[in-house]
């Protein structure tokens, strides 16, 4: 158990929680979010079915649906998102290597902080289209610039999250190390790592929130295939439904793989004694 676990935890935390007198199975949980985008999904089905409006500019759920099948026994509607997906995942990993090292190092360094921090916030205020010109004159309309993008997008809120997490640490733990002598390597790994954890975990879920938004901006210009091209597409031959099927299509994706995230960081984060994880429980 790291310093931070045992100075979070309390002696009472240790005692028996009772258990709630019922608890909803955990099979609720995800058909209780599924209820308003259910909801309005059936209002709007049934409002277009009662004449209350044509659905030619925001087509009905079922005209999106029977696009999903046409795309997807077509092939298109695979072949798009896993080009889609691909350059998320992509630039989703270099921008959280980038972002937790040079996190890492202005959170740790006052002197690196003043000196990259000013550069870098400058550089956050840019939008994301801004770059798109600079990216295909530098590295083409390929792969290349369309990743690079999406990186951008992901490094800053990791980059934050950390450097941030690790100044806002509790000075007293850091004492706490101090006195028990414990060397600059056990200091992060008893100390730091477990205090930056729950940020860290944050900044993750957002960047790679960003790195999907990011990634329609990289396919709108130059892309031969991906959900953004589908798109344009749609926008271009006047198809409404497939615009809005591949906007459904990010959503489900953005939040596959976020859930994807919080399932995977979840062991790391057992220890927090948070009054969230037992309202979760119940």
């Amino acid at each position: 158990m790291s310093i931070v676990q045992m100075t979070i935890a309390r002696p009472e935390a240790a005692e028996a929680v009772p258990a709630p007198a019922q608890r909803r199975p955990h099979w609720t949980r995800p058909i209780l979010g599924l209820l308003l985008p259910v909801g309005l999904a059936l209002l709007w089905e049934l409002a277009v079915r009662a004449g209350l409006s044509n659905g030619r500019l925001v087509p009905p759920p079922s005209v999106i649906w029977e696009t999903f099948v046409e795309l997807a026994a077509a092939g298109e509607l695979q072949r798009h998102a896993l080009a889609t997906a691909t350059r998320v995942f992509t630039g989703f990993g270099l921008g959280v290597v980038c972002g937790t090292v040079l996190g890492a190092i202005t959170g740790y360094s006052t002197f690196t902080l003043r000196l990259i921090d000013p550069t870098l916030q400058a550089l956050r205020a840019i939008p994301s289209i801004a770059w798109v010109p600079l990216f295909i004159l530098w590295l083409g309309i390929y792969e290349s610039s369309k990743v690079t993008l999406i990186a951008v997008g992901v490094f800053f809120p990791v980059y934050l999250g950390v450097m941030g997490a690790i100044r806002s640490v509790d000075r007293k733990l850091v004492e706490v190390g101090r006195a028990f002598r414990l060397s600059p390597f056990a200091m992060v790994r008893r100390i730091l790592l477990p205090a930056v954890l729950p940020s860290y975990v944050l900044a993750l879920r957002s960047g790679l929130g960003l790195g999907w938004m990011f990634v329609v901006a990289a396919e709108l210009l130059g892309a031969s295939e991906g959900l953004g091209y589908l798109l344009i597409d749609g926008q271009q031959l006047g198809k409404p439904a497939q615009i809005v099927a591949a906007i459904v299509a990010f959503a489900i994706l953005g939040k596959t793989t976020d859930w994807i995230v919080v399932l995977a960081t979840a062991p790391l984060l057992k220890w927090e004694d948070r009054f969230s994880a037992r309202e979760e429980a119940n």
